[in-house]
């Protein structure tokens, strides 16, 4: 029923049976809608999977149209939608496995636990009169089996034992009643085993027919589908994880090579600027001796080309006639002592 309204709304619209004052007021559903499921559109809707099963969920409150899921599918905006509807039914069926689990642990202790047998109750006084009696009929019968095994009757002796024999079996019988029930439901609790997929109770050694119906039962297949979507989808979050974590790795690696690169351009810029520096300084500081060492070449010059006369007429004064100098002074020197003032004085 469902899948023919939906090809009559693919071929007619979802407004075919509107009239035209409804039609007037009606909004075209779309697939962003909040009305629209958006687990349908992604994947599965859990509602779905337990149907008519002890973990049936009820009808989902929300729109599946295959012809949404179509327009979704090949929607440009269908990469942008996948991660926000498939976060949404990863923590709806987190919920759902989390009340399974419990479930799963409680049915494991109920198995795991070991059940104590109480003490047989004290026997009513009736039976423990009719035991006694039994125990009385079996004595003698034992007696007579003896006395005629003696005496060779072996044919009436086995009657005799057969007559026991019932007697026993009521006896046991008699014995055993109180415990009968508690027996046998010890007895079917061992026998019991749980599907740890979906936390149903299942007979040991069962039938392989049973045992098959299970497998391919709704709910087994349901918290089937809920599990495995659980664990892909916890890989590809971890893989995304992985990813994003190796990428802000490569990415700090990146910037630390940059940063060690600045650091190392800045000192050789530093250095260079030093060396720079050093060599402007040594420049200046060679500048300065040379110009101190030429304005000291220049005053000894100067000092030497004012003594150069005096060098050469003393050396021109002892080549040409030293003797004849010596001479002008001995006579300047004898006519002063000739002086009439001088000689007067005397």
């Amino acid at each position: 029923m469902d899948a023919q309204r939906a090809l009559l709304d693919e071929l007619m619209g979802s407004a075919r049976n509107l009239t035209e004052e409804e039609r007037r007021g009606h909004k075209e559903i779309k697939w962003d809608d909040k009305e629209v499921c958006g687990f349908y559109m992604v994947k599965f809707c859990p509602h779905d999977l337990f149907v008519n099963t002890k973990s049936d969920l009820g009808a989902c409150p929300k729109i599946h149209d295959a012809k949404l899921k179509e327009s979704f599918e090949s929607s440009p905006r269908h990469d942008s939608y996948v991660p926000r509807f498939e976060a949404e039914l990863a923590h709806f069926c987190e919920k759902l496995v989390m009340d399974l689990d419990r479930k799963v642990r409680r049915g494991r202790e109920r198995l795991a636990q070991e059940v104590e047998v109480p003490p047989p109750p004290p026997m009513p006084v009736e039976k423990s009169e009719q035991l006694s009696i039994l125990e009385e009929k079996i004595k003698n019968l034992l007696e007579s089996v003896e006395a005629l095994g003696e005496a060779g009757k072996v044919d009436e002796a086995e009657a005799l034992m057969r007559k026991v024999d019932l007697l026993n079996i009521e006896k046991t019988a008699l014995t055993l009643q109180p415990h009968t029930d508690k027996v046998l439901m010890l007895t079917q609790e061992k026998k019991m085993a749980l599907c740890e997929t979906c936390g149903s109770f299942l007979i040991a050694n069962d039938a392989l027919e049973r045992t098959q119906s299970h497998v391919t039962g709704k709910q087994h297949i349901g918290y089937g589908l809920v599990r495995d979507f659980l664990s892909e989808y916890r890989e590809t979050k971890e893989k995304a994880r992985e990813e994003e974590r190796a990428a802000r790795e490569k990415e700090a690696e990146e910037r630390r090579k940059l940063r060690e690169q600045e650091v190392d351009g800045r000192h050789r810029s530093v250095s260079a600027d030093r060396d720079k520096n050093r060599h402007r300084e040594t420049d200046r500081t060679d500048r300065r001796d040379r110009e101190r060492s030429r304005d000291r070449n220049n005053r000894v010059s100067h000092n030497n080309m004012g003594r150069a006369p005096d060098r050469r007429y003393n050396n021109n004064n002892f080549r040409n006639g030293g003797d004849r100098n010596r001479d002008r002074y001995r006579g300047r020197d004898n006519s002063r002592s000739r002086s009439p003032a001088r000689h007067g004085r005397r």
